[in-house]
């Protein structure tokens, strides 16, 4: 403890040094990497734990994913604060620049061998930065450019959505329309099915009403497809693109389809895993989510749904 307190403390007078010195740079903001946004393609932060990238889908017209270093790699689709912060690295900015530090400072700021690595990759090439080591404690990362050994005081802000991607950049959207964009539903389970118009979609929840009933809403349906609607799987939850749950493909048990006329425009799949997990899948996530346990009752309550058998409540 006395060791790691006293290099906290040799970090943290280096720190202060270094503030003190005067900047290279325009005061406030320095330029690390000079590049307009629509050059950028890929950001790559890897350290001892493993690695994140975000980078450009070109099948999906440039939406923004996110690989997750795993074993074996997740990709995910990316989300909004993901996409804020892949624009903050074109161009790179800085609160100050440093220059070029001799290897006993290096050493100091945690530059000297440190495993946290960054590399932004244009689409004029790759440049390379490394980052100070996380164990010296300060709130402001260094940065290191490889090119020319300049050092960098970056922004505290940069770097955290990158090292908690998982729990802050995954895109939990299930669907890519919203609720007065269908006019139609069908649910399905095992063999059984029941289609329900969409009225009143102004309002939400919209009344559904059964094709099979014209003219009488089913209150019961409507309160059981909003729970269904507001699923929201965890960020840390959703599988990877190709990737199967644990014991393999799981077995479909409820299926939702939505239409805009005589258009499907999206489903929602609920499928049981190998262990009895509940999972969901969607016309917009790359795989399968994980749900809570609380969403068994979604399936048990379908039967009614499906058929139109409903107990009267007390």
């Amino acid at each position: 403890m006395a060791f790691q307190g006293a290099l906290a403390a040799a970090g943290l007078a280096a720190a202060f040094f270094l503030w003190r010195r005067e900047p290279a740079g325009t005061p406030g903001e320095v330029v690390v990497l000079d590049a307009p946004k629509q050059s950028l393609e890929r950001v790559h932060y890897e350290d001892a734990s493993g690695s994140v990238e975000l980078y450009r889908e070109a099948s999906e017209g440039g939406a923004l994913w996110l690989r997750l270093g795993t074993k074996p790699p997740r990709e995910l689709r990316a989300n909004e604060t993901a996409e804020q912060l892949f624009t903050r690295f074109a161009p790179l900015r800085a609160t100050r620049s440093l220059g070029v530090l001799d290897a006993e400072t290096l050493a100091e700021v945690g530059l000297k061998e440190s495993p946290r690595k960054l590399v932004v990759t244009l689409s004029s090439g790759e440049h390379a930065f490394t980052l100070a080591a996380s164990s010296i404690g300060w709130g402001n990362p260094y940065l290191r450019r490889e090119t020319d050994g300049s050092v960098f005081l970056l922004a505290p802000s940069l770097l955290p959505d990158l090292e908690n991607a998982a729990f802050r950049l995954v895109d939990r959207t299930l669907h890519v329309f919203g609720p007065a964009e269908y006019d139609s539903l069908t649910v399905t389970l095992g063999s059984t099915s029941r289609t329900f118009e969409s009225q009143a979609r102004a309002q939400r929840p919209a009344e559904l009403v059964p094709r099979d009933s014209p003219g009488a809403p089913d209150e019961p349906a409507r309160r059981w497809h909003e729970r269904v609607w507001l699923l929201a799987p965890a960020q840390a939850d959703f599988l990877g693109r190709g990737e199967a749950p644990p014991g393999g493909p799981p077995r479909e048990v409820l299926r939702v389809e939505y239409r805009r006329g005589d258009t499907v425009i999206g489903q929602l799949t609920l499928a049981r895993g190998a262990g009895g997990e509940l999972y969901a899948r969607t016309e917009h996530t790359p795989g399968w989510a994980k749900l809570p346990p609380w969403a068994d009752s979604i399936v048990e309550e379908a039967q009614k749904v499906a058929v139109g058998h409903w107990r009267p409540e007390p």
